[in-house]
């Protein structure tokens, strides 16, 4: 986004008069505007009505004192482009589109979309086919809809594809401080990426929540998202929608473990965005982030009154990998002087209800157990009794205010939440954010946040460290030629990546010629088009002599010639077997149009799609991410010395398929995918048994 669009976005954002061009559904988003606060100036455009709620409307954009800073547009698609036109001529800030019947409906829309964008200039546009935004930090809606959400004059900045969804989030009753909630629709003229690098430039904006359906440009995504985390603005990220990569990539195993999804996941992974599944989660982790911050890791001290309300927090902590950590023995002891006889020291830790209430007793139960257990994380398990039936309400309020008093001495990130949601009020999740303490919602859903958020400061320490290039970006190959297996294991071969050594042989002259090799050996058709040599019976192992090798090839020629008809081919590929390995891996690297070249790193063999365990990074990588990915395998077991057997060296191994990710790097002109399935990976070495390299023809 260029300086002048820049300016323009500012005064859209925070406008001073605001232009309504429709009929009924200005009416409401004029009636939000005043809901939201605003105090400017309101001029409602429509030649046909004299008055909307009781204000005087303009007949043309003409008749306005001056240029607005904001236009909300609610006019029949058709009408868009004049609007637009004339707005841009006079130097308005920037529009809301409401108005829909664009890209998403089909050709005809996409031509009317693009003219919107060339006639509007420096002037942003939010839009089309959007709800528009709300400034919860300046009181200003463009918004279509009834809305609610608040701000304490710091929280999240919320981007979402979906105008329901942005609906439903400011109306949730889960207390999450806002200060933008902008729903982008078609993104036309701003994206979601220009949007995340004006939002990570403003102070009040602690975190930022992106719902993503599809994005314009990965390599800026890619780049903004990095220095918003440099900048310590996390981003939360609910991605819906999947698809294939595309046709040409689902040749090899790789295409289809490799699709768009797990490409997201890698660029969420490089670019520390934390990924959640579910709005819910969505509005939990940014709460956490918000109000509590970012913790130091992944370890949790927990309290409760209750026993099983202990024990459902250990559960859940233990089966998503969160840290409990005991407390040593000069702990132990210092918390059992503090509580009564009947209690447990343990962590969760359940006070008992002889304390309970008490401040004065359950303050430095609190205090101790947070110091002694050095954990990165505390919490408080609190279920609020209904209205009506709230006695006993100030006792828990004496509990919490000793848990705050704990944690901010101790100045830990620290959160109260409740098993069901109803069971904390709006008021009392109020009060806890005025002192910074997160009010969650639900003992599965704070601990995932917890857990998702705990990494942060991992990955940004990482990133300090580590140096994260640009994306190795896509050519735009629509088609790919396959080179045979020998040609594959060539090229690999030349960049130092070992091969079993092998022979060229043909069926017709297999009589005449000599066989170089030792025995037992392995026989393999040789194609461009057979990919899967195991599904045509392509391959045969263990053959110990000659003559076995004269019946075998005459066999696999008779059913290949049936199978394959046109395209068999009479040349064979002869190798000495391999040792057993350690593990058996699948490399494999691609290329996509949006995200550019990736690696995939997983469980090989003729099981790789059955088995799944895949692990994706975008290109660029470096030693320790592709050790970082190995070690997320499941595969990793075996190659870390399962059951007294050999361990691996990782650091060879990662040299190894970094010099492979190199030979993109290279010759990314004429290379466009690779597959090797499997390597055999041995303790020292590494041998790639079969091999499929394409060059991507434009």
């Amino acid at each position: 986004m260029n300086l002048q669009k820049r300016k323009n976005f500012k005064r859209l954002m925070s406008p001073k008069n605001i232009a309504f061009f429709g009929g009924r559904d200005i009416e409401v988003a004029i009636t939000e505007a005043k809901r939201r606060g605003f105090s400017g100036e309101i001029w409602p455009v429509n030649p046909k009505r004299k008055s909307i709620l009781g204000i005087e409307c303009f007949s043309s954009i003409a008749e306005l004192p001056r240029a607005p800073d904001a236009s909300f547009i609610a006019v029949p698609a058709k009408s868009v482009p004049n609007v637009i036109k004339e707005l841009s001529s006079i130097g308005a800030g920037g529009v809301v589109c409401y108005s829909a019947g664009f890209s998403e409906t089909g050709p005809k829309g996409q031509a009317l979309e693009k003219e919107i964008n060339l006639l509007a200039n420096d002037m942003p546009i939010i839009g089309p086919n959007c709800y528009g935004f709300i400034n919860y930090l300046d009181n200003v809606a463009l918004w279509p809809f009834a809305h609610g959400g608040s701000s304490p004059g710091y929280g999240a900045a919320i981007i979402t594809q979906s105008g329901m969804l942005s609906s439903d989030i400011t109306m949730t009753e889960r207390s999450i401080p806002l200060t933008h909630m902008i729903s982008i629709g078609n993104q036309s003229s701003v994206s979601i990426e220009d949007l995340i690098e004006i939002l990570y430039e403003t102070p009040e904006v602690k975190a930022i929540g992106v719902h993503i359906e599809g994005i314009k440009n990965i390599n800026k995504l890619h780049d903004v998202a990095l220095k918003a985390l440099a900048r310590n603005i996390p981003i939360v990220a609910l991605k819906t929608g999947s698809s294939v990569i595309g046709e040409s990539l689902t040749t090899t195993h790789t295409g289809s473990l490799s699709g768009e999804d797990k490409l997201y996941d890698a660029l969420f992974e490089r670019t520390g965005i934390i990924r959640v599944k579910n709005p819910i989660q969505f509005i939990e982790v940014l709460k956490f982030l918000c109000v509590s911050g970012i913790p130091s890791g992944n370890s949790l001290v927990a309290f409760t009154c209750s026993g099983g309300g202990a024990t459902m927090i250990a559960d859940y902590a233990e089966k998503i990998g969160i840290n409990i950590p005991n407390f040593d023995k000069n702990g132990a002891t210092k918390l059992e002087n503090l509580l009564p006889d009947i209690a447990t020291v343990s962590n969760p830790l359940d006070y008992t209800t002889p304390i309970w209430g008490d401040e004065t007793r359950t303050e430095p139960v609190f205090r101790t157990a947070i110091k002694e257990s050095k954990a990165s994380v505390a919490l408080l398990l609190q279920d609020y009794p209904a209205k009506g039936l709230d006695e006993s309400e100030h006792y828990y309020l004496n509990d919490a205010r000793a848990f705050i008093k704990a944690v901010k001495t101790l100045k830990i990130p620290a959160a109260i939440c409740s098993t069901f949601p109803e069971n904390m009020r709006k008021g009392i999740r109020e009060s806890f954010i005025s002192e910074q303490i997160s009010p969650m919602q639900g003992i599965e859903e704070t601990l995932d946040a917890i857990k998702l958020i705990s990494r942060l400061k991992q990955r940004q320490s990482q990133l300090n460290k580590e140096k994260v290039n640009p994306l190795l970006t896509s050519r735009s190959s629509v088609k790919s030629v396959f080179f045979n297996e020998e040609e594959s294991k060539k090229l690999l071969y030349n960049i130092g990546i070992e091969v079993p050594k092998g022979q060229h042989i043909t069926a017709q002259t297999i009589k005449e010629t000599s066989i170089k090799l030792k025995f037992p050996l392995v026989l393999k058709l040789l194609s461009n088009t057979v990919i899967h040599k195991t599904d045509y019976g392509a391959i045969s192992i263990g053959i110990k002599s000659k003559r076995e090798l004269i019946k075998k090839i005459h066999e696999m020629s008779l059913n290949l010639k049936a199978a394959l008809q046109d395209e068999f081919s009479d040349h064979f590929l002869i190798e000495e077997m391999k040792a057993s390995p350690i593990a058996e891996m699948m490399i494999g690297i691609q290329n996509d149009q949006q995200f550019g070249y990736s690696l995939l790193l997983g469980s090989g063999g003729t099981q790789a799609e059955i088995m799944r365990d895949t692990t994706t990074i975008l290109l660029p990588t470096n030693k320790s991410e592709i050790i970082r990915s190995i070690k997320q395998l499941r595969l990793f077991s075996l190659i870390n010395g399962f059951r007294g057997n050999d361990i691996v060296d990782l650091e060879k191994l990662s040299s190894s398929i970094l010099d492979i990710t190199k030979l993109f790097d290279d010759n990314k002109e004429c290379i466009s995918s690779l597959e090797i399935n499997p390597l055999f990976v041995y303790q020292n070495s590494s041998c790639a048994v079969d091999a499929v390299i394409s060059s991507g023809k434009d």
